[in-house]
C-alpha cells in the first residue's frame, strides 16, 4: 500500500515537474510589447497597436524557457525531436517547438516491495526495498519508454520478486548484502536501455509469517541449549583429565594428599556455622585431630565474641 502511495505521489511530481512554467524572461517579453502597444493605442488613437502588441507579446512569451541546474528539457519540433536544452536560460520557436520532457538528473529514491512472495523452500515472505537511481541519457529515458519513473518501479519489484523465487529463507536472512549486488545488477540490465542507471538497493525489512517466527525462535533456543550441553561435557571431560594428572601426583607423595585433605577440612570449618563429618580413619592416618581441635576453639570464640557484641548496650 505505501510503494502504491509513493509512486503516485512521484507521478505527481513528475506532471508537476512537465506542467507550463512561468518565467521572468517570458513575462517581460510578454509585458514591453503590450505596454508599446498601449502607448501606440494612445498616441494614435487606435485599438489596433494594443491588440497587436498584446498578440505580440503572447507570441514572445512562448520562446524563453528556464531549465534548473538539474535539469534536462527534451526539445521537439513538429514532433520530431531536434535536441536537449538546458540548464539555463534557453529559446524555441513558438508553436514549432514544444517541450516533451523535463527529465530530472539527481538521484531518485522509489520504494518497492514484494508481499507474499514463495521462497526456493515454499515461505511465504514479505520483502521492503529501497531504489536509488538516476537518469544519465535523458534522450533515451524520454523516447525509448513512456513512463520511466514507473517503468523502473515495476522492472525493481519484478526483480525482487525473481530473486526471492530462487533463494532460500536462510540465504535471504543471512546473504543480505549478496541480495542486493545481485538485485542491483539485475534491475541495472533492465533499465540501462531506458537511460537509467541504478546507484544501490537497500532491503529494508523481511517478514516471515507468525508461526514461522515461532518455530524458528524454539529451535534457536533448542540450538543455543544444544552448544550449552556440549560446552558442560567438555569442561567435564577437562576437570576429568585434570583430576587424573592429580591422582598420579598424590599416589607418589603421599605427604602432598595429607596436606590437600587438611586444606580442604580447614576450609570447609572456618565458615561460622559449619558442619563437617570426617571419618576416624582419616583422623588417625592424617593426625587431624590437633587441627579439628585448633578449629574447634576458634569456632567457639568466634561464638562468644558474637554474643558479646550482641549483650553490649548500644
Amino acid at each position: 500500500m505505501s510503494t502504491n502511495l509513493e509512486l503516485l505521489q512521484t507521478k505527481r511530481n513528475l506532471a508537476a515537474q512537465n506542467a507550463p512554467r512561468v518565467n521572468v524572461v517570458s513575462v517581460v517579453a510578454l509585458l514591453v510589447p503590450a505596454a508599446l502597444g498601449i502607448a501606440g493605442t494612445f498616441l494614435t488613437f487606435s485599438s489596433v497597436f494594443a491588440i497587436a502588441g498584446v498578440l505580440v507579446g503572447l507570441l514572445l512569451a512562448q520562446s524563453p524557457k528556464v531549465a534548473k541546474q538539474w535539469e534536462k528539457a527534451v526539445v521537439l519540433r513538429l514532433g520530431r525531436y531536434v535536441g536537449l536544452r538546458g540548464p539555463g536560460l534557453f529559446w524555441i520557436v513558438p508553436f514549432m517547438e514544444t517541450i516533451s520532457t523535463w527529465v530530472d538528473q539527481r538521484i531518485i529514491t522509489t520504494s518497492f516491495a514484494a508481499e507474499q512472495t514463495l521462497t526456493s523452500d515454499t515461505v511465504p515472505v514479505s520483502v521492503d526495498a529501497v531504489l536509488f537511481w538516476l537518469v544519465y541519457d535523458p534522450e533515451k529515458a524520454a523516447l525509448e519508454v513512456q513512463d520511466y519513473p514507473q517503468a523502473v518501479s515495476w522492472a525493481a519489484q519484478t526483480a525482487l520478486r525473481d530473486i526471492i523465487g530462487r533463494t532460500s529463507l536462510t540465504e535471504l536472512l543471512r546473504g543480505r548484502e549478496r541480495i542486493e549486488v545481485e538485485l542491483q545488477q539485475l534491475i541495472d540490465q533492465r533499465s540501462n536501455p531506458w537511460g537509467v542507471t541504478v546507484q544501490s538497493v537497500e532491503m529494508r525489512d523481511v517478514v516471515i509469517p507468525d508461526s514461522l517466527q515461532d518455530a524458528m525462535s524454539r529451535e534457536a533456543q533448542a540450538a543455543r541449549e544444544k552448544q550449552a550441553r556440549i560446552i558442560l561435557g567438555e569442561a567435564e571431560v577437562e576437570i576429568a583429565h585434570m583430576f587424573e594428572q592429580a591422582s598420579h601426583s598424590y599416589a607418589n607423595n603421599p605427604t602432598a594428599l595429607h596436606l590437600r585433605a587438611m586444606n580442604m577440612l580447614y576450609e570447609g570449618l572456618k565458615e561460622k556455622g559449619a558442619l563437617m563429618l570426617v571419618p576416624s580413619s582419616a583422623v588417625e592416618s592424617m593426625g587431624m585431630g590437633g587441627l579439628m581441635g585448633a578449629a574447634a576453639m576458634r569456632q567457639q570464640k568466634l561464638t562468644e565474641f558474637g554474643s558479646e557484641t550482641a549483650d553490649k548496650p548500644v
